[in-house]
């Protein structure tokens, strides 16, 4: 996963009302230009790379919709059978970020992979990214390990990952 260098900009967006939602094929190509705002090339998704995660068997993707400014951004993430979801990536576009839009695509993913059976997350960011480092460690990401040359063959990553507490018993 690659979350966006969010230390770039310090855009607030105005109060609105918002739906996190799942996507729907008529917003993939919105969430492809988002991932293009998002990255360098190279690490930015190419389109059949995000289709391919966005298909993959357990995946989700969820969009923040704002009432008036349209997708604010999207979560791409996967359960799996061996109790560990995986964000893949979170996105927020370039006016929306530092407005609780990823923290708020983060819980949303977070409580779905916990009902899906999930008992941890794992993601990964570059080492470089101090502001998304800080973002996960304020959600209780911890990091597990380096990756060297996980982005471009030439960036390390870290692996982070996250507890999670299972879902309340149903009476």
């Amino acid at each position: 996963m690659h979350p966006c260098d969010w230390s770039t900009t310090e855009y607030r967006v105005p109060s609105t009302e918002f739906l996190i939602r799942d996507a729907t094929a008529a917003d993939f190509d919105a969430l492809w230009r988002i991932d293009q705002q998002c990255f360098t090339e190279g690490i930015s998704y190419s389109r059949e790379e995000l289709r391919h995660y966005m298909r993959r068997r357990g995946a989700f993707t969820i969009v923040e919709q704002e009432e008036r400014n349209g997708i604010a951004g999207f979560l791409v993430a996967e359960a799996s059978h061996s109790g560990a979801g995986h964000v893949i990536t979170i996105d927020v576009v370039p006016g929306a970020r530092r407005s609780g839009v990823g923290s708020r695509l983060l819980t949303a993913a977070e409580e779905r992979l916990r009902v899906s059976g999930c008992r941890g997350a794992l993601l990964e960011t570059a080492v470089d990214n101090e502001a998304a480092i800080r973002f996960y460690k304020r959600h209780g990401y911890s990091v597990l390990k380096v990756i060297p040359r996980y982005y471009l063959d030439r960036i390390d990553a870290l692996l982070m990952g996250k507890r999670l507490e299972a879902p309340p018993a149903r009476k």
